[in-house]
C-alpha cells in the first residue's frame, strides 16, 4: 500500500473546500426551513380563508331560507287578506 503525500497547499485547498461545502450545506437547510415555514404559514391562511367561505356560504344559505320562508308567508297572510276584503264585499 502506498502513501500518498498531500502538501500543504492541497490540505488547506481541500480544507478551505470542504470549509464552503458546510457553509453551502448550513444555508440550504435555512433556506429549506424558511421554506416550510412560509408554506406553513401559507397552508393556515388557506385553511383559515376556507373556513371563512364555509362559514360564508352557511350563512347565505340560512340567509336564503329565511328569504323564502318570509315569501311564503307573505303570500300566506296577502291570500287572507283578499278573502276577507271578498267577504267584506259580499256584506255590503
Amino acid at each position: 500500500m502506498g502513501t500518498a503525500v498531500v502538501s500543504a497547499d492541497e490540505f488547506q485547498a481541500l480544507e478551505q473546500k470542504v470549509l464552503q461545502t458546510v457553509e453551502l450545506i448550513k444555508k440550504e437547510r435555512e433556506a429549506r426551513a424558511h421554506a416550510e415555514a412560509e408554506r406553513n404559514a401559507a397552508q393556515a391562511e388557506l385553511a383559515a380563508i376556507r373556513e371563512q367561505m364555509s362559514a360564508h356560504k352557511e350563512s347565505a344559505s340560512s340567509a336564503t331560507k329565511e328569504l323564502e320562508s318570509l315569501q311564503r308567508e307573505r303570500e300566506q297572510v296577502r291570500q287572507r287578506v283578499e278573502a276577507m276584503l271578498a267577504q267584506m264585499d259580499e256584506l255590503l
